[in-house]
């Protein structure tokens, strides 16, 4: 129940945020410029779940976000720009969309179109949240944007916000 409540709250709090612009707003693309279909992998959280426990020699920066969320979305161009500059180093980037179900056609698709995200995006649909949030991390609350980085030998857990050098510094400490 703590979990849920803490999500509620957050969410209020969330839509009361500055969405002030900054150097790191996302490239805004044309609608009419993209032509291209974005299909959405949706999952529950067992079906997500391997993509937190990956044990092979690469570096997963996992983001959990949602396009409701002001600091999340502030925060997207960071992990765009890691992807960007990391891919080649074994280092893969996973954006999790938290938003909701009636909204993916209406929202999350027109944002991710317009934005033209590259990273992976997987689309969690579970509505069990007292059982998955603890899962991810025993520390989380339930409060966005949240990431979480991990290799085989390390993991560690993030609830708050990252600038770009922030993220590279602790991606960084993975990759040594």
């Amino acid at each position: 129940m703590k979990y849920v409540l803490g999500t509620l709250f957050v969410c209020v709090l969330l839509f009361n945020c500055d969405k002030t612009k900054n150097e790191n707003e996302l490239t805004k693309v044309e609608q009419n410029d993209i032509q291209e279909k974005v299909e959405l992998e949706v999952l529950d959280f067992n079906m997500l779940e391997p993509y937190l426990t990956k044990e092979d020699n690469q570096v997963y920066v996992i983001n959990f976000w949602a396009t409701w969320c002001a600091p999340c979305v502030k925060e997207l161009p960071v992990f765009e720009k890691l992807h960007s500059n990391y891919k080649e180093k074994k280092v893969k980037v996973i954006l999790v969309s938290l938003d909701f179900p009636k909204q993916y056609e209406s929202k999350l698709i027109p944002f991710i179109k317009s934005n033209n995200l590259q990273s992976q995006i997987l689309v969690l649909n579970d509505t069990d949240s007292n059982t998955w949030i603890p899962k991810v991390s025993e520390e989380w609350s339930g409060a966005i944007p949240s990431t979480l980085i991990y290799t085989k030998e390390n993991r560690k857990f993030y609830e708050k916000s990252f600038n770009y050098s922030e993220l590279e510094t602790e991606v960084q400490q993975f990759l040594k």
